[in-house]
């Protein structure tokens, strides 16, 4: 394993006129670890996803990526090809929505095989063959292939935006809320899904969740946000049994409670 963070953030900042969304975060990621961030709304967590991603520019502060060469490169530095390279190839981004990452009116097979197009994939039967597998993969069934994502349940919308993501293997993936407004019994079977690929696949990954159950089964390391600020950090199983700060401690305990 390499030793160098797979993504290195530093005194990350962006506000929205007088809120500070977030400000000065910085931390490490090596690979295959899967960091959680966990917070009420408004505490700036889907914010800090975004500036991560390079959905949105921060006002200040640097997020460095060790690209496939080895090389570190400011991902705000990047030229908008290279970026959307980056996003194509070695990055996903799983919605909580899923309609908000899939085209609604091409094939699931489309939708997978659109990413393996994009990075040079040409040969319609590898493209096929590469979509159907990904599909068994995430558990949806092959045989609806050629059917329009709005066909199905969301749960298997969300299944169907991780085939697409992960077709092409990136190194590192971001989730925004990946099992939000689905129902229990769909969410621990998409949760037990996530965290075998996350681990199979020996994925980075970057989870924000308001739920502290998902923070422990899929994380490693986890940051608790409040009003723009990291409050807490350290493993999951740490910050959850043995919380410090009184706002950590207050979401423990509410989750607790009857």
């Amino acid at each position: 394993m390499n030793d160098t963070p797979l993504l290195q953030v530093e005194g990350l900042s962006k506000r929205f006129g007088r809120i500070a969304a977030c400000d000065d975060i910085g931390f490490d990621l090596h690979d295959g670890e899967v960091l959680g961030i966990v917070g009420e709304s408004g505490s700036g967590k889907t914010t800090l996803l975004r500036c991560l991603s390079a959905l949105i520019a921060p006002d200040r502060g640097t997020v460095r990526y060790r690209m496939r060469d080895g090389s570190r490169r400011d991902v705000f530095a990047l030229s908008e090809p290279e970026r959307r390279l980056l996003m194509r190839t070695d990055w996903g981004f799983v919605h909580q929505n899923p309609r908000d990452g899939l085209r609604a009116h091409v094939s699931a097979g489309a939708n997978v095989a659109e990413r393996l197009m994009a990075v040079g994939a040409r040969h319609y039967g590898e493209i096929r063959e590469r979509a159907t597998d990904w599909l068994a993969r995430v558990e949806v069934d092959t045989a609806r292939i050629d059917d329009a994502p709005r066909t199905f349940s969301g749960g298997m919308q969300q299944r169907v935006q991780i085939a697409r993501n992960l077709v092409t293997h990136p190194r590192l993936v971001f989730m925004d809320e990946p099992t939000g407004g689905l129902d229990v019994s769909v969410q621990a079977r998409l949760l037990d899904l996530l965290r075998g690929l996350t681990a199979d696949l020996g994925l980075s990954a970057v989870i924000v969740t308001h739920d502290l159950a998902v923070a422990r089964l899929l994380s490693h390391r986890l940051m608790v946000m409040r009003g723009g600020q990291v409050v807490e950090a350290g493993l999951t199983d740490q910050v959850l049994d043995d919380p410090q700060h009184p706002y950590t401690q207050l979401l423990v305990n509410s989750v607790l409670q009857p």
